[in-house]
Order: C-alpha cells, then structure tokens, then sequence
C-alpha cells in the first residue's frame, strides 16, 4: 500500500442535493416534485402498489401455482446439551416429556434431537433424531426408538 493506491471511498465526494435552495440551483421553486397535485404536497405517502384508484396491477393478475411454504412446518430443534440439562439419567424423551419441560409450543409441533454439545447420561429417545445425534446417543449408551 502506498499513496498511489489511494482512492477516495464511493460516494465521499459526492455532495448532498440541496433542494428549495433558490432558481440558480436549478432545484428551486417546486423542489423536484413538479407542479400541484397529490405528489407535490407535503405528507403525501401512497400504499405500495396504489395505481390512482385504478386496480392494481396484482390485482389484475390471475393466481397461479401452488407455494408449499404455508403448509411446510420446520422442525424445532432440540440440542443434547439441553436434554443433558434438564433431564435425569434413564429418562424418556418423548414430545409429551419435551412439552411439559417446554421446550415445543404449539406453533412448531415437529421436534427434532440435534447433535449440538455432548452427552453423558442415558436416555431412551422417542422422537426424530439427526444421524449425528443418534450416534452420539448410542455412544452414550443410550437408544433412539
């Protein structure tokens, strides 16, 4: 790096558009917002999409297709750090034991045991497992049903 490379970083030598600044500034009078009407006043917020009254453009459009992403529910994860926390060596994981340790809420009903921190108490999994965790379960010599 010397002083050959330096270059000014984008935008820094730009100025500010100063508008209502007078005639000579070329952005006087009616400030770059044109003559009358409702865009020229001040408070002037449109919904997005707003057409004048006309119906909009996604209006007029037909639905098509089908999108799966109302109906896909993603999995709430649950680490084996956090089942070594709050259950006891010998447990039962079923959603049931999760629920009441609140660890699902109504919203995701599927849960899944991820391979996140280590084990070292048994436990007897009923619920999905990622393979890791499943792995890491059995080495604790535990089992996933």
């Amino acid at each position: 790096m010397d002083l050959s490379n330096l270059t000014n970083t984008p935008g820094a030598r730009e100025r500010r558009k100063r508008v209502g600044r007078g005639t000579g500034s070329g952005m006087g009078k009616t400030s770059t917002r044109g003559h009358k009407g409702q865009n020229a006043r001040k408070g002037h917020k449109q919904k997005l999409g707003f057409e004048g009254g006309q119906m909009p453009l996604v209006r007029r459009l037909p639905k098509r297709g089908f999108n799966n992403a109302r109906f896909n529910a993603k999995a709430l994860g649950v680490n084996l750090s956090s089942l070594e926390k709050f259950f006891d060596a010998g447990a039962e994981i079923t959603v049931e034991s999760l629920a009441a340790k609140g660890f699902s809420d109504n919203k995701r009903p599927k849960i899944k045991v991820l391979a996140v921190g280590n084990l070292t108490k048994k436990f007897t999994v009923k619920v999905p497992c990622s393979a890791a965790a499943k792995a890491k379960i059995e080495a604790a010599g535990g089992t996933v049903a």
